[in-house]
Order: C-alpha cells, then structure tokens, then sequence
C-alpha cells in the first residue's frame, strides 16, 4: 500500500510535469486562486520512496467547529486504471482525517459515457428526449465503470446535485478532441471542417469584418473585466470580481507561463470579444468569456475560439475543453442553447464519474447536509 504525506509545491509541479497532464484545479497555483479555503499539496509513495501521485486539497472550515471539508477538484491525480483503489484512497483518508476532515470530497477524473456531435443534436430534435443520459453514447469506458463500482463498494456517496458550499465541478463537459485515434495531430483544417455551418461562417464573418485577435498581458485584465462584467449583466449572471483574475493570472502563470492566456479580440479598436484560456500540458481549456452587446454581428467570440483552438493545436494539445454543459436536451430549456453554442464546434459531449463524498465523521456530515440544505 503506498503512504500519503505533505510535499512542497515544487515536488507538486515536478510531479506534474512527469504527466501527460492534469486538471489545473489539481495545480499548485490553483491553490492561491481559491484562497477563502486552506490548501495542502499531497503526494503518494511507494515502497521505494517514489512518487506515484498528487493531489490539491482544499480545505473549508464548517461554520462554527474546527472541521473541515477536504475537496480534491478533479482528482486526486493517481492511476486510475487499477482494481485496487481501496489501497490508494485508505492512506488519502487517514491522512485528511489528522488534518480535521469530518468529509472527503473527489471527483476521479475519468471519462465513463462519450456522444458524439451527432448523436447530441439528434437528442435535441427528438421531443422525447429530455437528457443526454437518454440517449445511447458511442462509447462507454470501462475505466470509468470501473472506478465508480469500486467508490460504491467503498462506502463513497455519489454527489448526483451541485452542492453548494463552492464546491461542484460539471459532470458534463463539451470537447474538441484534436488528434486522431491513432495519436496523430489534427490539422486546423481537419478541425474546421468538423465545425457546422455556422461556425465555420462565422469564423469567415469575423475574418471579412477585420476582427483582429491577440494575446494580452496582465495589464489588459482591466479591459477583460469590464467587458465580463457588462456580459454579467446581460446575461444575468453575478461576475467575479476583478482581484479574481488578477490573482489567477499570477497564481497560475507561477507554475507555466501557458497556465493562463487572455485573448483579445478587437474590431477597430473596440473589444468585442475576450477570453481567459488554460493549459497544463496535453489539454486546454476555454475558462472564461466575455462578449460586447454592440457588434455581434462581426462574430468576435467566434474569432477568439478559434485563436484558441489554432494556439491549442499548435501547442501540440489532444484535447479542446469548452468545459461544462448541463446535461438537458429539451429544446425549450434555457440552458440548452449553451449546448448548441458548443456542439457546434464538431466536438463530443463527455461524461466523468462525478464527485464523491466520504463522511469520516458521520454526525457532522449530517450537520453538513442540513447546512447546505437550508442555503439552497
């Protein structure tokens, strides 16, 4: 059985490297950006003394008592692919009970269902299909099956509902996937073409129009945030507030100048469009985004995604992550146009295990639950 204890950031960041990837809620930086909870680098050993995983923990303190929530946002980073789980999440635990845990909270990150870009806009048109669930995937991982029997016999508790608590990270997610199956990186024609009509229209449009994208520093967060801001309102949505950005920008750009890239898109010299992009090896993400009310038909969002998909490519990356989608397909909810926003960038719709509690103090979870239940 492999022993957990406290590693350095550094040792976190050199562990990372050592990987394909990670999540970069898994990163040392994202750590400093969540600062309202305490956060602890941890990391597995084997009997050899080498390190042979990772884990952010965030801690949150229950109101009123010395206990916490230990949350580990899509991780821990392990392997996942073994049977023997039991052996690696016991030493977790113990240690996470020593720090004054009442509850563990995981979110493995492992892909269990895959939809393709077809089968979700099949679900769309179909009246009687309300949920990507009902709709038969293309691929179902038995990695993933794996996992979650295992957490079930485990004593785990899946997490089915966001919670509140500022803890919840999206079970559903929409990616571009940008090699082939065999390993081999996609072109950026190859990828445009997967694109729908739309897109591909629109990303012309905003070439036409003259919309001109670049990359900006630090000191044009600033220009971001009043646009997100502005984008808050319209939308109905409450923005974070600009400090936010500004430590992520430092926090995570601490660990690898590609851990945070803001995208500017200008039509002459207004800002129409702009976004926060994220990196941690093999995979990118589209964080954060925000759009001007006047100009929306020179397609600046449109621009800016696909700066970011090129740059992605580029980078060598296997995978472009629009991040979360709400896992309804009735055309008449709200969130559903989130989805065809998404789906038409030729991508798939990706389900993963979801979080997984673990009371280690049982009266105290309780207490937990009843707390989030009067706040929701």
């Amino acid at each position: 059985m492999p022993s957990v204890r406290p590693i350095s950031p550094t040792e976190h960041r050199d562990h990372l490297a050592t990987l394909p990837s990670a999540s970069f809620l898994q990163t040392p930086g994202w750590g400093k950006v969540k600062s309202e909870w305490r956060s602890e680098s941890i990391g597995w050993f084997d009997d050899s003394g080498t390190q042979v995983g990772v884990a952010l923990v965030l801690y949150r303190q229950l109101p009123k008592v010395k206990r916490f929530l230990a949350y580990l946002p899509e991780g821990p980073v392990l392997d996942w692919n073994r049977d023997d789980l039991a052996d690696w999440l016991a030493p977790m635990v113990a240690h996470l009970k020593k720090q004054g845990a009442f509850a563990v909270r995981i979110g493995p990150p492992v892909v269990t269902r895959r939809w393709t870009t077809a089968q979700v806009k099949e679900g769309i048109a179909d009246p009687d299909v309300r949920l990507l669930s009902q709709v038969a995937p293309a691929e179902r991982n038995p990695v993933g099956a794996r996992v979650v029997a295992q957490l079930h016999e485990l004593g785990w508790r899946y997490q089915g509902v966001e919670g509140g608590f500022a803890a919840g990270q999206p079970q559903f997610v929409f990616q571009v996937p940008l090699r082939h199956p065999d390993g081999t990186q996609r072109t950026e024609d190859e990828v445009l073409k997967g694109m729908n009509q739309l897109w591909r229209r629109n990303i012309k449009r905003a070439v036409k129009e003259g919309v001109e994208v670049t990359v900006g520093s630090r000191d044009d967060l600033k220009a971001f945030h009043d646009l997100y801001v502005h984008t808050a309102e319209r939308d109905h949505f409450t923005p974070r507030p600009l400090r936010y950005f500004e430590t992520m920008y430092d926090a995570l750009r601490a660990d690898g100048e590609e851990r945070f890239t803001l995208w500017l898109g200008r039509h002459e010299g207004d800002l129409v469009a702009a976004t926060i992009a994220i990196r941690v090896g093999e995979h990118a993400w589209y964080s954060y985004g925000a759009s001007s009310t006047e100009k929306r038909e020179v397609r600046g969002s449109n621009a800016v995604q696909w700066a970011m998909i090129r740059d992605a490519i580029a980078a060598g990356a296997a995978v472009y992550d629009l991040r979360g989608i709400t896992e309804t397909l009735d055309a008449d909810d709200p969130h559903v146009g989130l989805i065809q926003f998404k789906v038409g960038t030729g991508g798939e719709a990706v389900e993963h295990a979801g979080e997984w509690d673990l009371p280690v103090n049982r009266p105290l979870y309780k207490a937990f639950q009843l707390y989030l239940a009067r706040r929701g």
